[in-house]
């Protein structure tokens, strides 16, 4: 951590959350950290699920245990009661701790790697909720193929490596290993498709020859790496996939409950106005549209 005090103040972009509204009935509706909901009216899917958010104090000096009642009342909020998969980006706390909790909620599957799937089995999430998949191996729901494609998470990664059996509750947020890492693609029957990067890491060339019109951009720590590395991060990103819009997502302090105004992580592990900074030069050189999004909204990027 850095000792610079203080967090960026998001005010300064107010102006670039102006996703569109959702008109019809494919949205996507931002839920904090890398917490999406994706549906199309008829199928609904969801990244991460993360909504328990428990305070600094209590992740440094105690064991986890997801929030029933922020669950409930984010899904009431969302307008959520069936979802077909929950998705994981990989498996840190501020992931995945509610992601079987959301799955059990839902009816949904809980799909990722094998981390995940101890996170399921931690959870006493029966065999036939769990589906363990492979690099570029896609799944079909309704109308929506997803395809979960390597990637890594953005240094420093402080919890490294595999969840390697069941994980009950409680549980400290160091046994919430990083697990696999995914670049989350999902492209929906009408044409339009979409790249979740969940995290600010990649894998150079995993995304080449694949498309996404619209990316999801994770920039959790992304403001403390070397202009270089940001270069390279939409280079492996927003530039492989050919994407014409950029949403930025894990850019919030996820220690803040969501009843509260959304604001950006501190000074002391992340710098948002580097971010938009580089971000944006990079975006209006390539004439990609940048934004960010509005928790709760139902928006269509895609507009």
């Amino acid at each position: 951590m850095r000792l610079r005090l203080g967090r960026p103040d998001i005010d300064r972009y107010a102006d670039r959350f102006d996703v569109p509204p959702a008109a019809g009935d494919l949205s996507v509706t931002f839920l904090g950290v890398s917490t999406l909901l994706i549906t199309d009216g008829e199928t609904s899917l969801m990244t991460d699920g993360f909504f328990s958010r428990p305070s600094l104090p209590k992740v440094a000096l105690r064991p986890l245990t997801p929030d029933d009642a922020r669950i409930d009342a984010s899904l009431n909020r969302a307008g959520v009661d069936r979802l077909a998969a929950v998705l994981p980006v990989h498996s840190h706390f501020d992931h995945a701790m509610d992601s079987a909790v959301v799955a059990e909620r839902t009816g949904a599957k809980l799909v990722g790697g094998s981390s995940t799937m101890n996170i399921g089995r931690g959870h006493g999430l029966p065999a036939s909720r769990l589906d363990q998949v492979a690099p570029d191996e896609d799944r079909t729901y309704g109308d929506f193929t997803v395809t979960l494609i390597e990637s890594h998470h953005c240094p420093p990664d402080r919890f490294p490596g595999p969840i390697d059996a069941p994980l009950p509750t409680p549980a400290r947020a160091s046994a919430y290993r990083c697990g696999e890492a995914w670049s989350t693609l999902v492209r929906h029957a009408s044409g339009p498709s979409m790249l979740v990067q969940g995290s600010a890491g990649f894998v150079p060339g995993a995304l080449d020859g694949r498309e996404a019109e619209v990316v999801y951009l994770g920039v959790g720590q992304l403001g403390i790496q070397s202009a270089d590395y940001l270069r390279s991060f939409w280079e492996e990103t927003v530039r492989a996939v050919g994407a014409r819009r950029v949403v930025l997502i894990h850019w919030d302090d996820f220690f803040r409950p969501l009843d509260r105004p959304l604001r950006a992580l501190p000074y002391a592990g992340d710098d948002l106005d580097v971010t938009m900074r580089v971000l944006g030069a990079l975006a209006d050189a390539d004439g990609v549209a940048l934004h960010l999004p509005t928790v709760w909204r139902r928006e269509d990027p895609w507009a």
